[in-house]
Parts: structure tokens; sequence; C-alpha cells
């Protein structure tokens, strides 16, 4: 935490729909969870995108913005978008890695990300990490850090 957070523009998708994200425009409006995992449709990465979505109110309630990153294709995180985030937040396709690597979150031999989640305010400063194998502490320690940025 304290380090400056990487800028970047990705394809995403939010309840199916594709558009374009660009964190600091994102930032302009309050601060961001950006929260990356290996691979949309497996056991954990759905039951992340589940609590993420579960807990969307408390994230507006907070003023935050969440944007989930995977390698998988755009056409893959587009279905993922309407099914397990249940239409509530962009997940983006960052089909070469590229991100990951600039958050330092791509494993080693494959084209895939670790499952790390970032609380970046809108100075670019990363606030909070979290690092853990399990995908429902994610959107809990991200909510308690964007809650106490709140007071």
């Amino acid at each position: 935490a304290g380090d400056k957070a990487p800028d970047f523009k990705l394809q995403t998708a939010t309840n199916g729909k594709v558009s374009a994200f660009s964190l600091k425009d994102h930032l302009k409006s309050g601060p961001v969870v950006v929260y990356f995992y290996p691979k949309a449709f497996t056991g954990t990465c759905s039951l992340e995108a589940r609590t993420f979505a579960d807990n969307m109110p408390k994230f507006k309630a907070a003023n935050v913005t969440v944007l989930g990153v995977s390698t998988d294709t755009i056409q893959k995180v587009t279905e993922f978008s309407k099914a397990d985030c249940q239409g509530k937040f962009p997940v983006a396709a960052d089909t070469d890695a590229k991100v990951a690597k600039s958050y330092d979150t791509k494993m080693a031999g494959v084209n895939m990300a670790s499952r790390v989640s970032y609380l970046i305010t809108p100075d670019h400063k990363v606030a909070a990490v979290h690092e853990a194998g399990d995908g429902v502490s994610h959107p809990m320690k991200m909510l308690e850090a964007a809650q106490k940025l709140k007071k």
C-alpha cells in the first residue's frame, strides 16, 4: 500500500454490454477496487464475483467503483458479467496480461493473474492490498478498507 497505481485502459463488460474502462477516468468520481482473479466460471472466482455482486450496494454507498480483471477473452468476461457478476459491476479482459504484469499479479509461467485486490484512491495511490486464495475475503477486506477511507 502507498504505491502509485499503474493507469490502464481495458475492454470491459457489464451485464453483457462491452465498453472501454479507463482507471484514470473512473478515479475522478471516487476510489476504485481493482480485483484480479485467475479464470471466469471456476469455483472460487465465481464465488468471489457473486460476493462482490451481493455487496455492491455497500460499495456504492462508499462511492467505490469495482472492477474485476482476468486474462479471459472479452467473450468470456461478457458471459461472466451477466452470470456470476449479476450485471452489477464491470469485468475486464486483460488477455495479454499486460495490466496483471504492471500490478505484479501475473502468475509465473502461465497467462493468468493471481487473486489479488487493490483499493485505489482518486490520487492514484494504493490504499489497501489483499492477497488470499479464498474468494470471499476479498470483497469484505476491500469494503472494510473503503469504508475507512470514507471516515
